[in-house]
């Protein structure tokens, strides 16, 4: 019985992941000025064209995740960018606040989860995926 839920429990799962990454992709492409003041805060360098570049990246990455083509460069994409992004923007150890560097740490141990994640989603990339367009 379990084996039955697999396929769909592998589908609901690809959505979820990819939701976080269209989403902030949306919004980093949308909301551009605003989001680039926000990198520009925390100092990443050349925060408009890193803001459109990572906003690109995550879209891309996930839509490619979420329909299982090219996911092994979906997933490469978005575990680049999250990697990055934690350790550009989340730099907690830099914090001498207490209620800020607790915040920094929980973004910056997000990030590296869902990097983590995306790593196995590329590690699973070379098996037969249910309801994808493969690749």
């Amino acid at each position: 019985m379990p084996e039955q839920l697999f396929p769909w429990m592998q589908l609901i799962g690809r959505i979820l992941f990819s939701m976080m990454f269209i989403g902030s992709g949306m919004m980093r492409l949308f909301k551009l000025n605003d989001m680039a003041a926000y990198a520009q805060t925390r100092g990443a360098p050349a925060p408009k064209a890193a803001t459109v570049v990572t906003g690109l990246i995550m879209l891309v990455g996930g839509v490619l995740v979420l329909l299982g083509w090219h996911r092994f460069i979906g997933a490469g994409l978005i575990a680049i960018v999250v990697l990055l992004t934690a350790f550009t923007l989340h730099g907690f150890w830099k914090e001498t606040d207490p209620v800020v560097k607790q915040n920094e740490m929980s973004h910056f141990l997000k990030d590296l989860a869902l990097c983590g994640a995306a790593l196995l989603v590329a590690v699973y990339a070379g098996i037969e995926w249910p309801m994808s367009l493969g690749g």
